[in-house]
C-alpha cells in the first residue's frame, strides 16, 4: 500500500503569512517622500502607483537575468529617475536601501501565522515556497522552516512545476505526501495540483472561486489547518474497533 502519510507542508509567503501588499506600499511611500525631498520639482507628479507600475515593467524585463528581486527593485528606482530626468545611480541606491529597510523591518505577520507554524513545527517538515524575497530571518521567523525555496534563485515562478519539484526534493517526500498552502489559486493551488501535491487555498476574504483550479482544502484562516489535518488523519486511520468495555458487554450477553 502506498504511504499517503503527510510528510511536509510548504507555505506561500506574501499574502499568506504576512501582509506584503500593505508593507510594500508603505515602504514605497517612504521612498517617494525621500525622492520628493531630494528632487522636489522633478518628483512632484510621481505617485506610489507609478512606482509600482515601473517596477512591474522592469521585473518583466529583468527577472531571471539579475541576482535577485532586490536588484530588480534597484533597477526600477533607476528607471524611475531616468523617467523624471534625474539620472542619479547614487540616489537610486539610497532609495533602494531605504525601501528595503522598511520593506523588511515593518513587515506585518498575520496574527494566525506564528501560532499555526508553531503548532506544526516538529510534526512535519516545513518549507517556504515563494515567488517573493521575504526571508524568514528578516521577518521574525528565524528557525521556523526546515527549508526555503525562492523562485528568484532559479529564474522561475510558481506555478512552474520545476519549482514545486525543487521543494519536494528539499522535503524528501513524494508529491502526494506534501501539502502546499497559499493565497493564490493561479500560483499556489494550480502549481500544487499540477505536480500531484495536496493544496490548501487560504481564502481570507471568502471570495468565490471563479477559476478552474480546485483546491484539496479551502480555509479562511491558518488556524484551520489543525482541523483539516486532523480530519485527514482520521480518514487514513482504520475504523476503531469496539472498546474493551463493549467487548465485555458482548461476552456477557452471549453467555446469558
Amino acid at each position: 500500500m502506498a504511504d499517503d502519510q503527510l510528510r511536509a507542508i510548504t507555505f506561500d509567503a506574501d499574502g499568506t503569512l504576512w501582509d506584503f501588499e500593505g508593507t510594500m506600499l508603505a515602504a514605497l511611500g517612504h521612498a517617494l517622500a525621500e525622492l520628493r525631498r531630494a528632487a522636489p520639482a522633478a518628483a512632484a507628479a510621481l505617485t506610489v502607483e507609478h512606482l509600482v507600475a515601473t517596477r512591474t515593467a522592469v521585473e518583466a524585463r529583468l527577472f531571471g537575468q539579475v541576482a535577485n528581486l532586490e536588484a530588480v527593485r534597484l533597477a526600477s528606482f533607476q528607471e524611475t529617475l531616468r523617467q523624471i530626468g534625474v539620472a542619479d545611480d547614487t540616489l537610486a541606491a539610497h532609495l533602494n536601501e531605504l525601501y528595503l529597510h522598511h520593506r523588511f523591518a515593518d513587515i506585518g505577520l498575520y496574527q494566525d501565522a506564528r501560532p499555526a507554524l508553531k503548532a506544526l513545527r516538529g510534526r512535519f517538515s516545513l518549507g517556504l515556497l515563494t515567488n517573493g524575497n521575504t526571508y524568514p530571518e528578516r521577518c521574525g521567523l528565524p528557525g521556523t522552516f526546515d527549508f526555503a525555496v525562492f523562485g528568484q534563485d532559479h529564474g522561475i515562478k510558481k506555478p512552474n512545476a520545476r519549482l514545486f519539484h525543487i521543494a519536494l526534493a528539499r522535503a524528501g517526500c513524494e508529491p502526494h505526501q506534501l501539502l502546499h498552502v497559499g493565497a493564490s489559486l493561479e500560483n499556489d493551488v494550480a502549481g500544487a495540483n499540477g505536480v500531484g501535491a495536496r493544496s490548501a487555498w487560504l481564502n481570507r476574504s471568502g471570495r468565490a472561486n471563479g477559476t478552474a483550479h480546485v483546491p484539496t482544502h479551502e480555509i479562511t484562516s491558518l488556524a484551520a489547518l489543525g482541523a483539516i489535518l486532523g480530519q485527514e488523519e482520521r480518514q487514513r486511520s482504520p475504523a476503531a474497533g469496539p472498546t474493551p468495555a463493549a467487548l465485555r458487554s458482548q461476552r456477557t450477553r452471549s453467555s446469558s
